[in-house]
């Protein structure tokens, strides 16, 4: 993987200027894009270093476009450890983002609600995460730009915490604040995982982000995270849990995700 290559490769087809933000969209949340003005698109399959995406939900292209009056970069879907991808390159195009000189990273997931009050379709503030998928995105040689050793006190930026609160109090979207933890997956967690999950202050529970936001810290960016909740974890409800249902949740809470997203991008 070579940034300088992706990044040749986009600024041959997109004219990028100074975007704000770089947003991930993740799974069921892709409707977003649509508020994307003027939205280019790069499939993943034609930037060197990036992977197809196959989950469904995620539509695998990069966007260039205006968001709220301002420049923007979306990712519309990821492409995740658990399909078989190094941890290393499914955080590969947070580097790409910055590259093209986004300095703010907004991530977005869906996850099951560990916390016992949670209810689908509720967003929640990421206020701080718990890397559970005994990998790390740095591991090996220092990447060119790269901090060695990521200072992860505050990998969540208040300010913009701050400021995704005041938005959502402006724009009337109810918004709760947690601990997000990450997962390899592809399955979703036994009843007693949870059980430990909770035990350990988590609030919700999915597969991914995590190396976005260790990438993120390593290269400089300004972090905001924001999980939609889709489901009670395993072992919180007599239902099994299945994708589909994931996907229909996120559908229900687009709206008020991309009223809070935009709003946030408006400000920035």
């Amino acid at each position: 993987m070579n940034t300088a290559d992706a990044v040749a490769a986009l600024r041959g087809r997109l004219d990028v200027q100074r975007p704000v933000a770089a947003i991930v969209l993740g799974s069921g949340l892709g409707g977003l894009a649509r508020r994307i003005d003027g939205a280019q698109r790069v499939p993943y399959a034609e930037i060197p270093g990036f992977a197809p995406a196959h989950v469904a939900g995620h539509e695998g292209a990069l966007i260039h476009g205006t968001l709220g009056g301002r420049e923007v970069l979306a990712l519309a879907g990821r492409f995740h450890v658990y399909e078989g991808h190094p941890m290393a390159q499914s955080a590969f195009p947070v580097r790409v983002m910055s590259a093209l000189g986004a300095p703010v990273l907004v991530l977005s997931n869906a996850a099951g609600g560990v916390r016992r009050t949670f209810r689908p379709g509720q967003l929640m503030l990421i206020r701080d995460q718990l890397n559970l998928t005994a990998l790390n995105p740095l591991v090996g040689p220092v990447v060119a730009g790269d901090v060695r050793f990521p200072d992860m006190s505050a990998p969540f930026d208040e300010s913009l915490r701050a400021l995704a609160r005041e938005v959502a109090g402006a724009v009337g979207v109810p918004l709760e604040d947690g601990v997000y933890a990450g997962l390899t997956g592809p399955t979703y967690e036994t009843p007693a995982e949870v059980r430990m999950l909770e035990r350990m202050g988590v609030d919700a529970t999915g597969m991914s982000t995590v190396a976005e936001v260790i990438v993120a810290r390593a290269i400089g960016m300004r972090v905001l995270g924001i999980t939609c909740i889709t489901n009670p974890a395993a072992g919180l409800s007599h239902q099994p849990i299945h994708h589909d249902e994931v996907i229909e949740v996120t559908a229900k809470a687009a709206a008020d995700f991309e009223r809070l997203v935009e709003g946030v991008v408006r400000a920035l």
